[in-house]
C-alpha cells in the first residue's frame, strides 16, 4: 500500500510539473514571457540542478563540500571544447560533460572523502581553485580572456534536465542506497560498524552530485557567449552553498524553494549593484536568526500533504 501511495505521488509530482512546463512554454509562445523572462527560467533551472546535486552531497550524506563550483567549471570547459573545437551537437556535449564531471568527482572522491568535517572543506576547496586555475592557465580554452561559446541553451532542454536530476536524485534517496547515506550523515561511525561501507558511499554520491553539477556547467556555458574561469571561483560554491543550507539541509524541495528565491531576488536586484550585496547579506542573515533550520527543515512538500491528510483521519476518528 505504501509503494503504491509512493508511486501514485510520483507520477501525481511528473503530471503537475507537465501541466507547468506547457502554461510556462504557452507564454512563451504568446509573447508573455520575452527574453529576460526566459533566461531567468533557465537561470533558475540551472540553479536548481545545482542545488540539487549539493543537497545529495551534504544534506543526504552530510559532507560538507564548498569546492562545487569545480564541477561546474569542468561541464562548461568541457561541453564548450565538445561543441565550439569538435563540433558535436550540444546533447553529446552534455553527456560527455557530465561523465567528466563525475569522473573528476570520484578522483578527488576517493582520496579526499577519508577526511571529516573541515578538512573535507578546505580539500573541497582546494579542488575547485585547482579547476579555477588550470583553466585560467590554459590557452586552448582561452585562458584569462574565456571562451566564447554559442548559445545553445533553451528552456525546455533546461526543464528537462532539471525533471532528470529531481527524479534521480529522489529515487536515489528514497533507495537502500540513499538510506545507507542518510545513516552516514546521521552517525559515520554507527553506520561504520553496522557494516555499511561510509567511503564507498560517500563516493557514489560525490560522483552523482558531480555527475549533475557537470550538466549543469554545459547549460551554464551555452546559455551565454564567452565563458571566464572568474566565473568559477570559491564565491560561486558559497553561492551554491546558500542554496542547500537556506531551504534546509536534508530537504530537496528546500533546496529547490531556495533557488528559485534566491535567483529571483538576484535578477531583480542586478540594476542595484551597490546595495545588492548588502541587501542580500541582510536577507539571508535575517533568514538564519528567525528560522535557522532553513526554510524547509527536512521536510518535503510531500510530507505537508500527508500531515493534512493525517489530521483529517484523526479528526474523523475523534468524532467516531
Amino acid at each position: 500500500m505504501t509503494t503504491f501511495k509512493r508511486a501514485k505521488g510520483f507520477w501525481l509530482s511528473i503530471l503537475l510539473s507537465l501541466i507547468l512546463f506547457g502554461v510556462i512554454q504557452g507564454l512563451i509562445s504568446s509573447g508573455v514571457l520575452n527574453a529576460f523572462y526566459q533566461n531567468t527560467l533557465i537561470l533558475i533551472g540551472i540553479n536548481i540542478i545545482l542545488a540539487a546535486s549539493l543537497h545529495l552531497i551534504i544534506g543526504i550524506t552530510g559532507q560538507f563540500s564548498i569546492g562545487h563550483a569545480g564541477f561546474l567549471a569542468v561541464g562548461a570547459y568541457v561541453s564548450a571544447i565538445v561543441t565550439m573545437k569538435f563540433e558535436l551537437p550540444f546533447i553529446v556535449a552534455i553527456i560527455i560533460a557530465g561523465i567528466i564531471a563525475a569522473l573528476a568527482g570520484l578522483l578527488i572522491g576517493i582520496p579526499s572523502l577519508r577526511l571529516k568535517g573541515d578538512y573535507l572543506a578546505i580539500a573541497t576547496l582546494g579542488f575547485g581553485e585547482v579547476v579555477r586555475i588550470f583553466f585560467l592557465n590554459t590557452e586552448y580554452v582561452g585562458g584569462a580572456s574565456g571562451m566564447i561559446v554559442s548559445h545553445m541553451t533553451t528552456w525546455p532542454l533546461v526543464f528537462v534536465a532539471v525533471l532528470i536530476t529531481l527524479v534521480v536524485i529522489r529515487n536515489f534517496t528514497n533507495s537502500t542506497h540513499g538510506r545507507a547515506c542518510i545513516s552516514i550523515r546521521e552517525d559515520e561511525t554507527a553506520a561504520d560498524s553496522m557494516g555499511i561501507n561510509t567511503t564507498y558511499y560517500k563516493v557514489v554520491a560525490f560522483g552523482i552530485g558531480a555527475f549533475f553539477a557537470g550538466i549543469a556547467g554545459a547549460l551554464y556555458s551555452h546559455n551565454f557567449y564567452i565563458i571566464l574561469p572568474s566565473s568559477f571561483g570559491f564565491l560561486k560554491s558559497f553561492d551554491i552553498l546558500i542554496f542547500v543550507v537556506l531551504g534546509g539541509l536534508g530537504s530537496l524541495s528546500g533546496s529547490v524553494l531556495a533557488a528559485i528565491l534566491l535567483t529571483v531576488v538576484t535578477t531583480y536586484l542586478a540594476d542595484y549593484p551597490d546595495t545588492r550585496m548588502i541587501i542580500y547579506s541582510v536577507v539571508l542573515i535575517a533568514m538564519m536568526i528567525y528560522r535557522p533550520q532553513g526554510l524547509m527543515g527536512t521536510k518535503e512538500f510531500t510530507s505537508i500533504f500527508k500531515r493534512k491528510g493525517g489530521a483529517k483521519h484523526d479528526d474523523k476518528q475523534t468524532i467516531a
